[in-house]
C-alpha cells in the first residue's frame, strides 16, 4: 500500500464570520475535549462530562463529525432516526441541544440558520482530528523515507481508538460513520503493518496479523501481509497454507477467486523469489568517477571497497571546487596504522582531478615517526612546485604561508597532506581561498582543526576484505578455498595492511594453499610475526604509535589489552588500571586520539583485534613486575563479581545466594534502582562472560564460577543463552581439571539450569546428578538446594510427579534452614505443579497461593512474576479461567519489566491454553503467535507445544491448511527430540487428512 490512508474527507471551509466567532469562543473552550473514536465522551480538563441519553450523544456526535459546519434540523432528525422519526422529533432535537449547552462551555454549541453547530474548539480537542493530523504526519515521514518516525506516529494515531467507534450511539448516521471510520482504521493498521515488514519486523507482525485475519477473514490485504510475514520468518509452508485457506474461504463465502496481488504473491513464494526475502531498499546512485591530479602518488591498481567513504569525500571535494567553492580541510582518514588512510585519500584525489585543473599538491608529513616534517620545509617545497623561484621564497613560516595562500588565490588546487602529526602542523599548509581543498590523513582525530570535515576510517567489511585478498592472490586459488580465505581475512582483523601482507606472502609462494596460510595465522601468539612481507609489517606500524605514548598512556594501553571481550566500559577499565574513573577517562581518550583505541560508544572502548594482540605482546615485554598483569585481571573479575552480585540482590531481594559467593577485594558499582542495574547487566553480558572464560585455568576460577552463577538471569532472558552455555561448559571442564569439587558442583548446577531452559531434559538430568553428588560431598548447602529444585523440574518435564515432589521437599528443607524465603516461595510454585500432575488440584492451588503470598510480601521482583505464573497454571487446571488470565497478565507485566523474554513467551503460551480451553480460538491463536515470536523456556520441545496449540486454534477458525502446516512443524520438532507428544500430533494430522 502506498502512503498512509486518509480518512474520507468531509471538511468544507469555514466562513470568515464563523472563524471570527470561533476565535472569540476559543478561550472559553480551551479545556474541552471530545472523543468519538469509541464511546461519545466529553471532558473538561480531566473531568468527564455527562453527555446524556444515547440520542443526545448521537446529536453531539453528528455535530462533532461535521467539524464546525452547521447541521440543519432536518439533517439532524434524519441522522438520529432515519426514515421513521417520532412525531415530536424536532422538539426532541431542541431538548437535546438545550441539555448539551448546559453541560458544555458557553458559545460551543451554537444555533445558526435553523440548525446547530459545534464551534470554537481548539486544536487537538477532538480525537478524530488528532488522528487525521497524525496520519498526515506519518504519510509525510514515510514519503521522506523515515519509516521509524512514520510507524511511531501511526501507532499514536491508532492508539486513539478506544473500542467501537460511536459505541452505543443509535441512528443511521452513526452506523454509516462507524463503517467509514472502522474502514479507515483498518487501512491505517495495514499501512503500519506494511511498514513493520519493510523494517524487518516479520516475526512480531505474525501474531497481530493472525488475530486480525481471524477477526476480518475476508480482508485480502491482511492475508497478503500475513503470508509475507510468515515467509520472511522462514515459515513458507504456513504462508502457502494461508493462501489455500483464503482461496477456499472466498470461494465458499463469495464465490470469487483471490485478487491478482494475492495470487502473484503465492507464485513468488512457490518460486522462492529472492525479492521477497528482505524489504526493498532504494538503489544507491552511482558515484561519479572523477579524474586524477598530477602530483599525487600512483593509486593502487587493486583498490577495493570503501564506496561509502569514496562517495562522501568526493562530494566534499566537489563542493569545494564548485562555483560557490569553499575551503574544506578533511581529516577524513583518521584511524589506526594500516587501515588504509593514504590509499583511500590518494584514490579519492585521483578521482577528483578534473575538479582541480590548476594543480594537485602532495606531501608525507611523517607525523607517525620520531621526526615529523616541519611546516616551513613543506611550504618551501609547495612554493617551488607552484613555480616560485628559490630566491623568491621567504625565510619565515608566516611569510611562506602568506605567499602560499596568495599564489593559490583564484586557483583550483587540491592539497593532500598525508600522515599528519597534529592540527598545529597542518594549519599553515591549508589553502585560504575558495576553489581549493585540503585532504588530511592522520592517526589523530583533528577535532581542533577549525572547519574540518571529520571522518573516522574503520577496517574493511568482510566482503571488502575478501575481495581485496582475492584481487592480490587470484580468483582461482581463492575460489576453491573460500572458507579458508574468510579465516585469513578474519585473522587479519579485516585490516587492509594486514590483508595485503598476508595475500602478498601467499601470492609469492605458489606451493602454499590458502589453508596453510590460515593455519599459520590461527596461532595468536605468532600472528603479528607472520604479518610481515618485505618492508611491510603490521607490528612496525603499531610500534610507531606505541613509541609516542607517555608512560601512563603506555601502561593503560598494555593492561587494557589483557582483558578479553568485545569492548570494555570506563568503570571496568578503571578497575583494570586501579585508577579513579576521571583519570582513566583522560588516558583512554588520549589513546582514542592516537587511534590505538576505538571509542565504541560513550563510555565504552575497544581494540582492533591485531592492536589487542600487539598490546598483549607489549604487556608481556614491558609490564613490570609481571605479577601486575594477573593483578589487573583479578581486579576486573572482582569488579564484575561485586557488581553482578548487587544486580542479583536488587532483582532477587532477600535471596541468600549473594551471602555465599566468593569474597572480592575490588569494589563494584552501586545502583539506586532496578532499571539501571538491569541495563548494566545486559550491556556488560558479553564482557562479563568473557571474563569468566578467561579465568578458567587460573587461581581466579572459583570467583569466575560464582560470577557465572550470580549472572544466571542472562540465560532465562534468552538474550545471551548460547554464549552463557559455552561459558558454563568451559567452567565445568576447568573446575574438573583443577579438582575444585565445590566450584565444579556449582558450575554443573549452572549448566543444568541452562539445559533446562533450552528444553534438553536428558543432558540436564545428567549434569544435575553429578552436581548433586559434588555439592553434597563439598557440603555446599546452597548448591544442593538449587540442584534439588532443578531435579524436581526435570521430573515434572518427564511426568515423574511423585519423584519431583521428593526433590522439591528436599530443596524446601535446605532453603528454610538457610532462611532463603524468596527461593522457598519459588519452589512452592514448582511443588504446586507436582501436585497438579498427581491430580491434587486443590492442594496445587493452595501451594501456589502460599508461594505468591510470600513473593507479594517481598515486593515486585521477577520472582513475583513466577508466583503469579504458578498460580495461573493451577487455576487453569481448576477451570477458573478468568482468575488464571488475571494472574498471567500480572506475570507478563513483571517479566517484561525485568526483560525475561523467554518467560514472557511461555506466559503467552499459557494464556493461549486458557483461551483454547474456554473456546476462544482467535485469542488463543494470537497469544500462541506471540509465544512463537518471543521464544519460550523449554526450547524446541516447548516450541512444538506452542505450534500444536496454534494448529488446533487455527483449525477451529477454519484455517485447515495452515493448521496442518503447524502440526507438521511440531511433529518434526518432537521427533528430533524424541518427545512422546509426537503421537498426539500424528493423530491430529491423520484426523485432518481424513476430514
Amino acid at each position: 500500500m502506498d502512503g498512509v490512508p486518509r480518512v474520507p474527507e468531509q471538511r468544507r471551509p469555514v466562513s470568515s464570520a464563523a472563524a471570527a466567532k470561533a476565535a472569540d469562543a476559543e478561550k472559553a473552550a480551551t479545556a474541552l475535549r471530545f472523543g468519538v473514536l469509541g464511546p461519545v465522551r466529553a471532558w473538561r480538563g480531566e473531568e468527564q462530562l455527562a453527555t446524556g441519553s444515547p440520542q443526545q450523544r448521537a446529536l453531539l456526535a453528528a455535530l462533532l463529525l461535521r467539524e464546525g459546519r452547521t447541521a440543519t434540523a432536518a439533517e439532524l432528525i434524519d441522522a438520529l432516526w432515519g426514515e421513521e422519526p417520532p412525531s415530536q422529533a424536532l422538539a426532541a432535537v431542541r431538548t437535546y441541544a438545550s441539555r448539551l449547552r448546559k453541560v458544555l462551555d458557553a458559545g460551543v454549541l451554537v444555533s445558526e440558520s435553523g440548525g446547530y453547530a459545534v464551534r470554537g474548539l481548539p486544536e487537538g480537542a477532538l480525537d478524530l482530528a488528532v488522528a487525521q493530523e497524525l496520519a498526515t504526519e506519518a504519510e509525510k515521514a514515510r514519503g521522506a523515507g523515515d519509516l521509524c518516525q512514520a510507524r511511531e506516529v501511526l501507532g499514536r494515531a491508532l492508539a486513539l481508538w478506544d473500542g467501537e467507534v460511536l459505541a452505543g450511539v443509535p441512528g443511521p448516521y452513526a452506523e454509516a460513520q462507524r463503517v467509514r471510520l472502522e474502514e479507515w482504521r483498518l487501512q491505517l493498521l495495514e499501512s503500519r503493518l506494511d511498514m513493520d515488514l519493510e523494517q524487518g519486523c516479520h516475526a512480531e507482525a505474525v501474531s497481530e496479523l493472525t488475530a486480525l485475519t481471524a477477526e476480518h477473514p475476508l480482508r485480502e490485504r491482511l492475508r497478503e501481509l500475513l503470508m509475507l510475514a510468515l515467509y520472511r520468518s522462514g515459515r513458507q509452508a504456513e504462508a502457502l497454507a494461508v493462501y489455500a485457506d483464503t482461496r477456499r474461504l472466498l470461494a465458499d463465502e463469495l464465490g470469487v477467486d483471490p485478487r491478482p496481488g494475492l495470487r502473484e504473491l503465492q507464485q513468488r513464494i512457490l518460486q522462492a523469489d529472492p525479492g521477497l526475502a528482505e524489504p526493498s531498499a532504494p538503489v544507491a546512485e552511482p558515484v561519479a568517477t572523477l579524474v586524477r591530479p598530477a602530483q599525487l602518488p600512483a593509486t593502487v591498481p587493486d583498490f577495493t571497497g570503501r564506496s561509502a567513504f569514496v562517495r562522501e569525500l568526493s562530494e566534499v571535494l566537489a563542493s569545494a571546487s564548485g562555483t560557490e567553492g569553499r575551503v574544506m580541510a578533511v581529516s577524513a582518514l583518521a584511524g589506526i596504522g594500516g587501515v588504509g588512510k593514504t590509499t583511500l585519500a590518494v584514490h579519492v584525489a585521483h578521482q577528483s582531478r578534473a575538479a582541480f585543473p590548476d594543480g594537485q599538491l602532495y606531501v608525507d608529513l611523517q607525523g607517525a615517526g620520531p621526526r615529523a616534517a616541519e611546516p616551513e620545509t613543506v611550504l618551501g617545497s609547495f612554493l617551488r612546485a607552484l613555480g616560485t623561484a628559490d630566491s623568491a621564497i621567504p625565510d619565515s613560516l608566516q611569510e611562506r604561508a602568506a605567499l602560499y595562500r596568495s599564489l593559490l588565490d583564484g586557483r583550483r588546487v587540491l592539497v593532500l597532506l598525508d600522515n599528519a602529526k597534529d592540527a598545529a602542523q597542518v594549519r599553515p599548509l591549508l589553502p585560504g581561498t575558495e576553489g581549493c581543498t585540503a585532504l588530511v590523513t592522520s592517526r589523530v582525530r583533528m577535532v581542533d582543526l577549525a572547519g574540518a570535515h571529520l571522518v573516522d576510517l574503520d577496517v574493511m567489511s568482510p566482503d571488502e576484505a575478501l575481495a581485496l585478498f582475492t584481487k592480490i592472490v587470484g580468483e582461482e586459488r581463492v575460489a576453491s578455498e573460500r572458507e579458508a580465505a574468510l579465516d585469513v581475512v578474519a585473522a587479519c582483523g579485516f585490516l587492509p595492511l594486514a590483508i595485503r601482507i598476508a595475500a602478498s606472502r601467499l601470492a609469492a609462494r605458489r606451493t602454499w594453499t590458502v589453508s596453510v596460510l590460515a593455519a599459520k595465522l590461527a596461532d595468536e601468539r605468532r600472528r603479528l610475526d607472520e604479518l610481515q612481507a618485505g618492508d611491510l609489517a603490521v607490528k612496525a606500524t603499531f610500534e610507531l604509535g606505541y613509541g609516542a605514548l607517555e608512560p601512563a598512556q603506555a601502561r593503560a594501553f598494555r593492561l587494557l589489552g589483557l582483558a578479553d571481550g568485545p569492548d570494555i566500559s570506563l568503570a571496568a577499565a578503571a578497575a583494570v588500571l586501579d585508577l579513579p574513573v576521571e583519570d582513566t577517562e583522560d588516558l583512554l581518550e588520549a589513546l582514542v586520539d592516537t587511534s590505538l583505541l576505538e571509542s565504541a560508544a560513550p563510555g565504552r572502548y575497544r581494540y582492533h583485534d591485531l592492536v589487542r594482540l600487539y598490546a598483549r605482546a607489549c604487556a608481556e615485554r614491558d609490564e613490570w613486575p609481571p605479577s601486575e598483569r594477573d593483578a589487573a585481571l583479578s581486579r576486573l573479575l572482582d569488579f564484575y563479581l561485586a557488581t553482578t552480585a548487587r544486580v542479583y540482590a536488587i532483582e532477587h531481594p532477600g535471596d541468600r545466594l549473594t551471602d555465599d559467593l566468593e569474597p572480592t577485594r575490588y569494589p563494584g558499582l552501586r545502583f539506586t534502582e532496578g532499571t539501571a542495574a538491569l541495563d548494566w547487566l545486559y550491556t556488560e553480558a558479553g564482557q562479563l562472560l568473557a571474563c569468566v572464560r578467561q579465568a578458567a585455568g587460573t587461581e581466579r576460577l572459583r570467583r569466575a564460577v560464582d560470577l557465572l552463577w550470580a549472572a544466571k538471569d542472562l540465560t532465562e532472558s534468552g538474550a545471551n543463552s548460547h554464549q552463557y552455555e559455552m561459558t558454563a561448559r568451559a567452567t565445568c571442564e576447568a573446575t574438573r581439571a583443577a579438582g575444585h569439587e565445590r566450584a565444579e558442583g556449582r558450575a554443573r548446577t549452572v549448566l543444568s539450569d541452562v539445559l533446562l531452559v533450552s528444553g534438553r531434559i536428558q543432558p540436564a538430568e545428567r549434569e544435575a546428578r553429578v552436581a548433586m553428588e559434588l555439592a553434597g560431598s563439598a557440603r555446599d548447602a546452597t548448591a544442593v538446594s538449587w540442584v534439588a529444585n532443578n531435579r524436581g523440574l526435570i521430573c515434572l518435564h518427564e511426568g515423574r510427579f511423585a519423584e519431583g515432589k521428593v526433590f522439591f521437599d528436599q530443596a524446601l528443607g535446605g532453603l528454610r534452614a538457610a532462611g532463603n524465603r524468596p527461593f522457598e516461595a519459588t519452589v512452592l510454585g514448582n511443588l504446586s505443579r507436582a501436585h497438579l500432575g498427581m491430580g491434587n488440584i486443590a492442594k496445587a492451588v493452595e501451594m501456589a497461593q502460599h508461594g505468591l503470598a510470600v513473593h507479594t510480601e517481598i515486593g515486585r521482583t521477577v520472582r513475583l512474576a513466577n508466583g503469579h505464573f504458578a498460580l495461573g497454571v493451577a487455576l487453569t487446571r481448576a477451570g477458573r479461567y478468568s482468575e488464571a488470565l488475571s494472574r498471567f497478565s500480572d506475570a507478563l507485566g513483571i517479566f517484561n519489566d525485568h526483560r525475561q523474554r523467554l518467560w514472557e513467551g511461555v506466559t503467552h503460551f499459557r494464556i493461549a491454553e486458557v483461551h483454547a480451553a474456554d473456546r476462544r480460538p482467535a485469542q488463543a491463536a494470537q497469544h500462541a503467535e506471540q509465544a512463537l515470536a518471543l521464544g519460550c523456556i523449554g526450547g524446541d520441545r516447548m516450541r512444538g507445544n506452542v505450534l500444536t496449540l496454534l494448529g488446533s486454534s487455527l483449525a477451529a477458525l477454519g484455517q485447515a491448511d495452515r493448521a496442518q502446516a503447524c502440526w507438521r512443524e511440531a511433529l518434526n520438532l518432537y521427533e528430533q527430540n524424541g518427545a512422546a507428544e509426537a503421537d498426539e500430533v500424528r493423530a491430529l494430522l491423520t484426523s485432518a487428512a481424513a476430514a
